[in-house]
């Protein structure tokens, strides 16, 4: 067993508690929900089997992109020399600053600026790129894997990992897949609701890795 993983379990962290909130972290991080408005925009010249091949393609992306920044988390930081504390503080910070958006009902430009959406505009194929990434699986979706990935309790761990992704990625292809019914039931009010809903969860999950960086620069935060 791997002494990371050894030292997580000494600490008094559940494993199965910290699958669950990797997978609900990112599931409100990724909030597919608060992208159909933005996915139906960009697909409403599509015929209903284009959209559906839109939808399943901008979930594989999602799959893949999550998938490679859960293997090459730990390399991309190493090459670079970041340490885990400092990427820790660095990411609670972002996904921090994507929540606040969120709890406005709002698009941060982190995941798609004026400009680029202009460009999305001309394009004919989308499901790639910009709803596979950055709108559905942007930076902190993408920062939210490496940091679990490094959680002493998850590290190595990757087939549970690996398997949440792809559980997500389902949860991604069935709300763009139905994203006209979602919109119709939910209506703007509705799916506004569930992006603040996200975006608290957002919040909690950035300040959590913010004060576990801080506790590794400061151990006198973790008495």
């Amino acid at each position: 067993m791997d002494a990371r993983f050894k030292k997580g379990r000494r600490y008094g962290m559940t494993p199965w508690v910290e699958y669950l909130k990797f997978f609900a972290g990112l599931v409100a991080i990724l909030n597919p929900i608060g992208v159909i408005p933005i996915f139906i925009n960009l697909t409403y010249n599509q015929t209903a089997q284009e959209r559906n091949r839109t939808a399943l393609m901008a979930a594989i992306t999602v799959g893949v992109v999550l998938g490679v920044a859960l293997l090459a988390g730990e390399r991309i930081l190493d090459f670079f020399g970041i340490s885990v504390a400092s990427f820790q503080v660095a990411g609670g910070i972002l996904i921090l600053y994507n929540s606040l958006s969120m709890l406005q009902a709002k698009m941060n430009a982190t995941r798609q600026t004026d400009e680029e959406a202009q460009e999305t505009a001309e394009r004919e194929d989308v499901a790639v790129v910009p709803i596979g990434i950055p709108l559905t699986a942007g930076p902190g979706a993408i920062s939210t894997v490496i940091l679990y990935g490094h959680k002493p309790v998850l590290f190595n761990q990757y087939p549970i990992l690996f398997g949440g992704i792809a559980v997500v990625a389902a949860i991604v292809w069935a709300a763009f897949r139905l994203a006209p019914l979602i919109s119709h039931l939910l209506s703007k009010t509705g799916i506004n609701i569930v992006t603040r809903i996200m975006g608290l969860i957002m919040a909690s999950i950035g300040i959590e890795f913010i004060f576990a960086g801080l506790k590794a620069f400061f151990p006198a935060l973790a008495s």
